[in-house]
């Protein structure tokens, strides 16, 4: 096997805005770098490094392909860590899939903990073999649910590696919370915005954290200083969850990550879609905790404390009015959708 230097120019990293360099490797981001700074959750930092949408694209004509990663495995209930799913997908259609549970393990089922404690492992290598030798691009989808610090890409002997410049697609950016992460799908391709933008050809940045689709004005700022054709923005859920935002700061909000989009996509199509249905927090309000099975649930507190906090029914009936208001003043390109209806 030939050794490719992980920072390569050959190589680029197709859905992530940074790519932090470490010691060893690097490890690719899904906000750009400048957003470090105001991150200073490490739940939210971790969402951010894990690649949901991230591929790993050139062109070769390479036989055999191994990489060499560290993995940051999650676990949310003891002994039960999701496995790493790495998936080829050449000219455009998926050909192997390889599967590891070998890498650090972080423990992801605790609330507000100031870090994330971590359990060390060891390298995993991924290997990929028995592919036609010809020129052919090369998408790596990496794992949605593991930080992944790239060690080494190998390709056999005699194999050429060359930049790939993706075809002219629409670009699709959404935005959204952990139905949107998709960390409990079985592969990478099989989140739904990975399904979505394979099936309409689409090039997938796929900004969506699980827990913290909270509206933060550097993802509005992020979204607005990218090249796009299409957005779509799944919020509200995270928003109840936390209890985040209330009925005076949600709607102002709202409108200002909307107005930062705009303030370059003027005509870009963009979709505000709703809650799917979620049972206990239809018409309970947050915050909801996670529960010693795993699961979430509400919690009551004193109804005079509670009177201003939005239910998922209530963030959808505010979702619709805003984008209805905002096309009675002009914009005909935004456009709303009833979570429900999916």
């Amino acid at each position: 096997m030939i050794d490719v230097g992980v920072h390569d120019d050959a190589l680029t990293f197709e859905g992530a805005l940074d790519q932090e360099a470490t010691p060893s490797g690097v490890t690719p981001r899904r906000l750009p770098a400048w957003t470090k700074s105001q991150i200073d959750d490490p739940f939210m930092d971790l969402t951010v490094r894990m690649p949901s949408g991230v591929r790993l694209r050139f062109t070769s004509d390479a036989s055999a392909i191994e990489l060499d990663v560290m993995l940051s495995l999650a676990q949310f209930a003891p002994g039960q860590v999701i496995p790493a799913v790495f998936d080829l997908v050449v000219d455009g259609e998926l050909v192997q899939q390889r599967s590891t549970s070998t890498g650090a393990v972080m423990d992801l089922g605790r609330d507000d903990v100031e870090a994330i404690p971590v359990t060390p492992g060891e390298v995993a290598t991924i290997t990929f073999t028995g592919l036609e030798s010809r020129a052919k691009v090369v998408e790596i989808w990496l794992p949605q649910g593991a930080v992944v610090e790239l060690r080494a890409l190998r390709l056999n002997e005699g194999a050429t590696i060359q930049r790939s410049v993706p075809a002219v697609a629409r670009r699709w950016l959404h935005y959204g919370s952990s139905i949107s992460h998709c960390m409990e799908a079985d592969a990478p391709t099989g989140t739904w915005p990975a399904v979505v933008a394979r099936a309409t050809r689409c090039e997938l940045t796929n900004v969506s954290f699980a827990g913290h689709c909270l509206l933060d004005q550097f993802v509005a700022r992020t979204i607005r200083d990218l090249d796009l054709d299409l957005i779509s923005l799944k919020v509200g859920i995270n928003v109840v969850n936390r209890d985040a935002l209330d009925a005076r700061t949600f709607t102002p909000a709202l409108h200002g990550f909307l107005d930062t989009i705009r303030d370059r996509h003027h005509d870009v199509p963009i979709l505000v879609v709703s809650p799917i249905f979620c049972p206990f927090a239809e018409d309970r309000p947050g915050p909801n905790v996670m529960g010693p099975e795993g699961r979430y649930v509400a919690i009551d507190g004193p109804p005079e404390l509670r009177a201003a906090s939005l239910t998922l029914r209530a963030i959808r009936a505010e979702l619709d009015r805003v984008v209805a208001l905002r096309r009675s003043l002009g914009d005909e390109h935004l456009y709303y959708l009833d979570g429900r209806e999916l």
